[in-house]
């Protein structure tokens, strides 16, 4: 009786499965190894996925601001006309116009001030001194006039603005991080009338307190350069930039038939796994810009469009 309970228990222990200690640790192993490889391809498939989402951020962060300047650019030099009306106002605009010697009195419809930052409320240019004293990237300005009509406005039913598109240096709150950021601004003209006389003004004032005015708003940040160059009517540059601050200069200012403009954009995140080797560096080049080269993790890309202008007329006026 003994002797088959003790075969018993030797089939019974013969038929228990276990894991020794070595098929454990290899387990753990193999776990490991899948599991690395697993955070390999996450980590892969994120970065991947981050660098399609900061290139698509400055893709559809530029196309919003070429828009805003390809509207506003094809806008310039606009007058309008009301026609034949039975409300009492000339048919056309009465504004008068003003080719002073400065931006601010200028009522050109485009102005190009090139590698300048920084704008003063009352359309005056303002001097600032760049992030980087070396770039010689950042920034055109630009200066765009057009007229509208508002017949609510009893008192000066015609107007016209004046929209400033200018780049101004920014950084973190901690000061880190400095880059640029491009800005918009819109001021009116305000035309004095003659009370005693009731008669159509003959004189006025760029002013920034319209109800449509403002100063300072932000439209881009992140920007590594905005460049602005005038062209004539067969395609060429025209040298030197359309302005009223010379001679030369202002007969160019109803020349302009097309304008080309180059934006470039900077990734708000570091982009690149590592820093560009010495002689490796990236580049970034302009119309007329020297190329500048980086050794940063940043990505930094350019767009070019050509706008016609539609509204500016050679009549001769300087």
């Amino acid at each position: 009786m003994t002797v088959k309970v003790v075969k018993m228990k030797k089939r019974y222990l013969k038929s228990i499965a276990g894991l020794t200690l070595v098929e454990i640790l290899i387990g753990i192993v193999v776990s490991s190894l899948m599991m690395a490889a697993m955070y390999s391809t996450y980590s892969i498939v994120n970065n991947s996925y981050s660098q399609v989402v900061d290139k698509a951020k400055i893709s559809r962060s530029s196309r919003d601001l070429v828009e805003l300047l390809i509207r506003d650019i094809r806008m310039s030099g606009f007058k309008y006309y009301l026609g034949t009306n039975e409300l009492g106002y000339p048919e056309q605009s009465y504004l008068e116009f003003v080719g002073g010697s400065s931006i601010k009195e200028s009522h050109d419809p485009i102005v190009i001030v090139a590698s300048e930052l920084g704008h003063n409320i009352d359309g005056t240019d303002l001097k600032v001194t760049k992030n980087d004293p070396e770039s010689d990237l950042c920034c055109d300005k630009i200066h765009i006039v057009f007229e509208d009509f508002n017949q609510n406005d009893k008192r000066q039913p015609y107007k016209k603005y004046k929209l400033t598109y200018y780049a101004s240096p920014t950084q973190d709150a901690d000061g880190t991080n400095k880059r640029y950021a491009v800005y918009k601004s819109k001021i009116s003209w305000r035309q004095k009338r003659d009370s005693d006389t009731a008669s159509w003004p003959t004189d006025g004032e760029w002013v920034s307190d319209c109800t449509e005015c403002y100063h300072e708003q932000l439209v881009k940040d992140y920007v590594e350069d905005m460049e602005f160059i005038a062209l004539d009517r067969e395609g060429r540059k025209l040298s030197p930039d359309p302005s009223p601050s010379n001679i030369s200069a202002r007969q160019n200012l109803y020349k302009v038939r097309s304008v080309d403009i180059r934006l470039a954009f900077r990734s708000e995140n570091e982009f690149f796994r590592f820093e560009a080797r010495e002689g490796k560096e990236r580049q970034l080049s302009g119309f007329s810009r020297a190329i500048r080269k980086y050794s940063d993790r940043y990505l930094r890309d350019s767009v070019v469009v050509t706008v016609y202008t539609r509204n500016i007329i050679d009549d001769g006026i300087f």
